[in-house]
């Protein structure tokens, strides 16, 4: 049981990973405005900060602590969900900001799912 445990948590660090670097990309090809440079900031940040809260989460000393970290997580998500609404993109850049907002939203319900179970546990 534990193995599988394992696999999941690595799938999800891989995943939130890959959103960083997804959207760190499409920052890179954001027309240069004032409103997308300071978006873009922000939206790189927040993006940024859901794995490596995750991260944190997995090493956490308690299971108070864990909860917290998570509870970051799905802040984040959320908040990386609601720069990439803002940002204004090219045209052929708008197919993976739509990609980018639903795998915010899907993170957000993971780390949903996660906080729930923790209280039952």
């Amino acid at each position: 049981m534990k193995e599988m445990r394992n696999s999941k948590h690595y799938d999800l660090e891989e995943r939130t990973l890959q959103f960083a670097k997804r959207v760190i990309a499409l920052v890179n090809r954001l027309p240069k405005t004032l409103p997308n440079i300071e978006i873009g900031r922000q939206l790189v940040r927040s993006s940024g900060s859901v794995g490596s809260n995750y991260i944190e989460a997995n090493e956490a000393l308690s299971k108070k602590d864990f909860v917290v970290r998570i509870k970051i997580c799905r802040k984040e998500s959320k908040e990386s969900r609601y720069w990439l609404k803002l940002v204004q993109t090219k045209r052929e850049d708008e197919r993976e900001r739509e990609s980018l907002i639903m795998e915010a939203t899907e993170l957000m319900k993971i780390f949903g799912s996660i906080i729930e179970k923790s209280k039952s546990v």
